[in-house]
């Protein structure tokens, strides 16, 4: 006859495990403010670097911009716009896993689905609306005398990109939030 021994860890991954079955999964409410503050912290971060990246370009508006410059411009701009945004969605990631207390990578993939869903919502009242819409064209700021049609190619890059990278992110993000209820589970 075998005895079956248990330990005070096995008893606190059991608990762990009940409490999971119960209580896990995706908390939509969590992922939802995990992505308010990914998008918050995007928009944030990308004003910084857009005043940063106007004072540089005024310097050099007066001499123009050739065509080696543009594309310099259009790589620094899109590693930029990447670095951003896997800070911002690590963070959206680390809240909504931090709010939801178990399944942490599954709280980053959420945070990223309402990231998806609201591009797509972006995208199609872009296309419904039209240019009559586009506010940006109609308030006539000043621009990097770059034409539009030269980062095309660059922005089709960064913007496959920026999918794996904020999915990523947000997965890390989560990961690391739930990472603190399972420290306080062990001292529990």
């Amino acid at each position: 006859m075998h005895r079956v021994t248990t330990t005070a860890h096995d008893g606190a991954e059991t608990t762990h495990e009940r409490r999971r079955d119960a209580f896990g999964g995706v908390s939509w409410l969590s992922t939802l403010v995990g992505w308010l503050a990914a998008a918050g912290l995007t928009a944030i971060l990308a004003g910084i670097l857009t005043a940063g990246g106007v004072v540089l370009a005024l310097g050099d508006v007066a001499g123009g911009i050739d065509d080696g410059d543009a594309e310099t411009v259009g790589l620094a701009g899109g590693i930029a716009l990447l670095v951003v945004l896997a800070i911002a969605y690590f963070f959206g990631g680390y809240a909504a896993g931090r709010m939801a207390r178990f399944d942490g990578p599954r709280q980053g993939v959420g945070v990223w689905v309402w990231g998806i869903v609201a591009a797509v919502l972006v995208a199609v009242l872009a296309v419904v609306g039209g240019a009559q819409y586009n506010v940006l064209d109609a308030l006539n700021l000043p621009r990097v005398p770059i034409e539009r049609g030269t980062l095309t190619g660059g922005g089709a890059i960064v913007l496959v990109a920026s999918v794996f990278v904020t999915l990523a992110a947000a997965l890390l993000g989560g990961i690391a939030g739930e990472r603190f209820h399972r420290k306080v589970d062990r001292v529990i």
